[in-house]
């Protein structure tokens, strides 16, 4: 059957756990598509650069792949308006534990299926709490990823130190984080 995975974020900036979710999310799902949405205005978070920028950041991250902006703040919004065959929404365990302060959560699993990237060290016993309390356990799939210990607040906070981040990101965004002056308070 075709199944499409959604990764979407704010991607401020994409990083390689962002990727290493993916692929290994790829090699898990066996995905037909896999589309990278960039959220323009993230409902739960603030962003430092313009959705035109992360989204040009994400394109480089995620060469290769469909990358798009999102208009929507929300996900049960964004799978209300695309009609995608067998939509798989990839999320980290993290999100998994907070899923039921999602807008909707009954409503996202009645949509689509739920692909929560786990890693050793991540507290199992919560992620199957959160599992078991969704309201369709049935449509929550796990799949494992190597840790990487990396995140885009991370990044920010070196950059604007002037402390490298070869390693944290894919060689095309340090180049375009670096040639555009991001980050630099």
């Amino acid at each position: 059957m075709a199944s499409t995975g959604i990764f979407g974020g704010a991607f401020d900036p994409p990083h390689n756990g962002h990727v290493a979710l993916v692929d290994a999310a790829k090699r898990h799902f066996g995905f037909t598509r896999l589309l990278v949405l960039v959220v323009a205005a993230p409902g739960h978070r603030v962003v430092h650069s313009a959705v035109e920028t992360r989204l040009a950041l994400a394109c480089l991250a995620f060469a290769g792949d469909e990358v798009e902006l999102d208009e929507h703040a929300r996900t049960v919004d964004m799978l209300r308006a695309r009609r995608l065959d067998d939509p798989v929404v990839l999320v980290g365990a993290d999100e998994l534990v907070a899923f039921p302060t999602w807008k909707e959560p009954e409503s996202v699993l009645e949509l689509a299926r739920l692909g929560v990237a786990t890693r050793p060290g991540f507290d199992r016993e919560a992620v199957e709490a959160a599992r078991a309390a969704a309201s369709r356990p049935d449509r929550v799939e796990l799949f494992e990823i190597e840790p990487v210990p990396v995140s885009s607040t991370e990044i920010r906070r070196r950059v604007a130190a002037g402390d490298p981040i070869d390693g944290l990101v894919p060689p095309a965004v340090a180049a375009e984080i670096e040639r555009l002056g991001l980050y630099r308070d």
